[in-house]
């Protein structure tokens, strides 16, 4: 029995963290930052990174171990966690950016990054900032492995389609006016499909098939002939349902659950959004129960 099997996937992810911020730190440091920006930069990527439920990092290792059919050794755990927490970094500049666009209050349990002590629209750029600590641990240590143009696509691409899928929602709930007929349900669906899925549930899982050599049927040199299956394709098929789910389940809880339980307060309501449970409200009401929801 190794030291490791007694810790929760979760524990263990957690235990890269310090290594992760070390470098991403150090690549700072080496532009020559003064000593208060490193201060804040540090706290930044504590505050906004590994204060999250992790399964989207912890998707990548146990994907990886999936794919590989046995434990991962050190070095394969290692590359995993380090991709894990890209993802994590991902995550973390959508919320702390979605959360001064929605005007959220709080994230987490605690206050939204914009809204803590003297951070205001500094959270502007560090939002920024926790994106492009993606590439600098890419850079790091994926320089040299053979599927380094691959993993930055995967990250540029997700990170397009989440911005897509977030210009869509911005312009279907205008903060000064309410339009249901804004609101479908087949919106509502491209909505999370490109905000939600594609960073959530299929990043991950493409991510550990990268590392494990899986190619597509899309790469260079590839053509379908190659291959009677593209795997990337089916993954896509199963998973982007999947955070379709994710997104119906958290819309529903935005308006239902307790914040003490959930972390954050709803705001779906008050911004207007095109959430499942006001397209679910206008598929089954009558008039007069529609007129009610305009007003509110």
């Amino acid at each position: 029995m190794n030291g490791h099997s007694t810790l929760s996937s979760r524990e263990r992810f957690l235990e890269v963290w310090p290594e992760v911020k070390k470098d991403i730190i150090e690549s700072a440091r080496l532009e020559n930052l003064p000593s208060d920006a490193l201060d804040w930069f540090e706290q930044s990527l504590e505050y906004n990174t590994p204060g999250g439920k992790l399964n989207r990092g912890t998707s990548v290792v146990d994907t990886l171990q999936i794919l590989k059919g046995r434990e991962l050794d050190p070095k394969e755990y290692h590359s995993a966690a380090i991709l894990g927490w890209c993802v994590e970094l991902l995550q973390a500049y959508f919320l702390v950016a979605d959360d001064m666009m929605d005007h959220s209050v709080t994230r987490r349990g605690q206050p939204c990054w914009y809204r803590a002590p003297q951070v205001g629209n500094i959270a502007i750029n560090d939002s920024f900032m926790l994106e492009a600590s993606i590439y600098v641990l890419l850079k790091k240590h994926f320089r040299n492995h053979p599927a380094y143009v691959n993993l930055l696509e995967l990250f540029h691409d997700t990170t397009y389609q989440t911005e897509l899928g977030q210009l869509v929602d911005l312009l279907t709930a205008p903060e000064d006016s309410v339009d249901l007929s804004k609101f479908s349900l087949e919106k509502h669906h491209l909505i999370v499909i490109y905000k939600t899925s594609y960073y959530s549930f299929y990043l991950p899982v493409a991510l550990a098939m990268r590392l494990n050599g899986m190619t597509s049927s899309s790469d260079p040199g590839m053509s379908p002939e190659n291959s009677t299956t593209d795997l990337y394709k089916q993954a896509m098929d199963i998973l982007l349902p999947l955070g379709e789910y994710f997104q119906v389940q958290d819309d529903y809880l935005d308006c239902y659950g307790d914040p003490q339980v959930i972390g954050k307060v709803g705001t779906d309501i008050v911004d207007n959004k095109c959430s499942w449970n006001i397209n679910i409200a206008l598929k089954f009401c009558d008039p007069d129960q529609r007129k009610t929801l305009e007003i509110n």
